[in-house]
């Protein structure tokens, strides 16, 4: 059986140490910080870095996500979510 995106989501969070949600969200700020510091992807702490800007910096990190201009807007899609749960489990 196919994972789903809420089951990627909470395996990302539970291996950069945030916890399991039951319902669906996507991530918040603090989750996709957590995931740049795995994935060594530097981020501005001094200032309120945004979630498109920590997209982005997952995106050019995680191998086998594209530099997308405009896919920094919206949340990870189903195939990206895998590509970076992947990235994490060091596969």
């Amino acid at each position: 059986m196919s994972r789903t995106v809420d089951d990627l989501r909470n395996e990302i969070r539970q291996a950069v140490g945030r916890y399991e949600r039951v319902e669906s969200t996507a991530f918040t700020k603090e989750a996709l910080a957590a995931i740049c510091d795995a994935v060594n992807c530097e981020i501005d702490t001094n200032g309120r870095p945004s979630k498109s800007r920590m997209r982005a910096g997952i995106r050019r990190r995680v191998e086998g996500l594209d530099e997308d201009p405009n896919g920094t807007e919206r949340p990870f899609r189903k195939a990206e979510l895998e590509s970076i749960a992947a990235a994490l489990r060091g596969e």
